[in-house]
């Protein structure tokens, strides 16, 4: 019997509730801010994710998987808000599985302070102990679902300014390869979680400010001559890739949009993606569940083939 599962990424909560004003001030959340007040703010709306939250309820797949920058500053507030969302799926959280996005580690603060742990410990509980200590708690997990295991790294780091870059580091890309060795992973389907894809942005300067640093080494350490589901978000726009390693492995990139984006582009309007996933047939079907602006309601749309890559 097959498994859907739902991703979703970027809802971006927003809630500034209580903040004394220098902590908004004196660190790079100042240009967050300003960007939020300049462009993203208008663009991103809670709404759609309240809409988003009860279409979920009502497809009721089996695990939903969100791939991180669930808050714009990494303010508490902002997990409090954050994590009511999720809880709103009215899911256990052995059926939701959660991996930090470059915003939820925004600050050298908001790293020191473990906050993306805390607040979402539950969701990034392992079945099995290959795990190593990482700002946002400890990564990769493992957590072995019906016929799928999905694996949630971190690459989420804090960076200066205008930068949203990634890394994985060598420590959790071993811990990665030792997972997708075990037994328990090969008897099952692998689907990696991660913010930063598989492939960088086109562009030198994209991929430095944008990309993944270690992303040649990531893409190897996924290449182990099977099918494995990389699942990510960051770029803001929907997509299904399929990438053939040396190996002779079928990496599927699979990206969601943001679930709060309302946007002119239909491939970036807020969506999340619906997959089944089969033991023994690996990928069955793939689709996106997308916000109509007229009807106000989420529709079924075919997810974006090919290597659509953006900044």
């Amino acid at each position: 019997m097959s498994m859907i599962l739902a991703h979703l990424s970027d809802p971006h909560v927003l809630d500034l509730r209580g903040v004394p004003l220098h902590r908004m001030l004196l660190n790079k959340r100042l240009t967050g801010w300003i960007n939020l007040r300049l462009k993203r703010g208008h663009k991103h709306r809670p709404g759609i994710v309240e809409a988003m939250m009860a279409d979920l309820r009502a497809l009721a797949p089996d695990h939903v998987a969100v791939t991180g920058d669930l808050t714009n500053l990494a303010l508490e507030p902002e997990f409090e808000a954050a994590r009511a969302m999720i809880e709103r799926l009215r899911m256990d959280p052995s059926q939701v599985s959660v991996i930090p996005g470059n915003h939820d580690l925004y600050t050298e603060g908001s790293r020191r302070a473990g906050r993306f742990g805390e607040f979402f410990a539950k969701y990034i509980t392992s079945d099995l102990d290959l795990a190593v200590d990482l700002p946002g708690g400890r990564f990769p997990f493992v957590r072995l679902r019906e016929d799928v295991a999905l694996i949630g790294l971190s690459s989420a780091v804090p960076r200066i300014p205008l930068i949203s870059s990634g890394h994985l580091g060598d420590a959790q890309r071993q811990a990665l390869r030792d997972a997708l060795a075990h037994p328990e992973v090969v008897a099952r389907v692998a689907v990696v979680l991660s913010h930063h894809p598989v492939v960088n942005p086109r562009g030198g300067l994209r991929s430095l400010m944008r990309g993944l640093d270690d992303v040649v080494d990531f893409r190897a350490s996924l290449d182990d001559g099977r099918e494995v589901l990389a699942l990510h978000g960051h770029w803001h726009r929907r997509g299904h890739e399929k990438l053939t390693g040396d190996r002779g492995g079928v990496i599927h990139r699979l990206g969601a949009t943001s679930a709060s984006l309302l946007h002119h582009d239909p491939e970036q309007m807020a969506s999340y993606n619906v997959y089944e996933i089969d033991r023994g047939r690996g990928l069955v079907s793939a689709h996106a569940r997308v916000w109509n602006v007229v009807r106000e309601r989420f529709e079924d749309a075919a997810l974006p083939d090919g290597a659509t890559q953006t900044g």
